[in-house]
This record gives structure tokens, C-alpha cells and sequence, in this order.
């Protein structure tokens, strides 16, 4: 598993490369917790090269999904392969975060989200 990372004016994007499973899991959790600069910001997960997730996985998103929408933010997966989104719409995990078939509609979702919030809109 290769993960990478970069920050926009209101998101954390992960890359996430290759396999997630009970062996490399923990990593991912840790790396979140790492380089997520505060839990009200939203945490993009770019999964296009994901290849694999296990419910070790799954449980990691979710906690991070909990973590986020606590603070008033979401976590988006960006651009997930078919197996993977199976696996999200099996264990109903779909439902605890956006799920988006490109990385633009993911920032694009983030950009609506900050104009509802703006006081503008109210």
C-alpha cells in the first residue's frame, strides 16, 4: 500500500494505492490521524488505485467518517473501482460517506457544502 497526501484550502486528500487489509490497515488508520490538519476539515480519500479494501478497511473509514462528521465535515471517496464499491454497498457503508465516481465532483460536493455554510447563503 502506497499512500500520499495533499492539502487544499478545506481538504486533506489521501491517495491511496493498492491493497487495505488487516496487515496494512493500522497504517492507514495512523497516516490519517497524521496528516489530517484538524477533524473539521474534509478528508477526501482519492481511491482510484485502490485495488483491495477489507472490512479492517472499512472499519478504518468509517471511524475516520464518525471522527469527521462529528467535527462538521465529510469524508468523499473519490473515483473507488467496482469491487470496492460493492463491497461499500454490501456492508451499507455508502451511506456514512459521500461516495463520487471523480475526484471533481468529490471537490465540487466540498465547494457546496462551504457555500451553505457561508453566511451569504443564509
Amino acid at each position: 500500500m502506497i499512500l500520499t497526501h495533499r492539502y487544499l484550502p478545506r481538504a486533506c486528500v489521501i491517495t491511496i494505492a493498492g491493497e487495505v487489509d488487516s496487515t496494512t490497515s493500522g497504517r492507514l488508520e495512523t497516516y490519517i490521524d497524521q496528516v489530517r490538519r484538524r477533524l473539521g476539515e474534509h478528508l477526501v480519500i482519492d481511491a482510484t488505485r485502490l485495488a483491495f479494501l477489507d472490512s479492517s478497511g472499512l472499519a478504518v473509514l468509517l471511524a475516520a467518517a464518525a471522527l469527521t462528521r462529528a467535527a462538521g465535515a465529510d469524508v468523499h471517496l473519490a473515483g473507488p473501482r467496482p469491487r470496492v464499491t460493492r463491497i461499500l454497498e454490501i456492508t451499507g457503508t455508502h451511506r456514512a460517506m459521500s461516495v463520487h465516481d471523480h475526484m471533481t465532483q468529490a471537490l465540487a460536493a466540498i465547494e457546496r457544502h462551504g457555500d451553505a455554510d457561508s453566511p451569504a447563503s443564509a
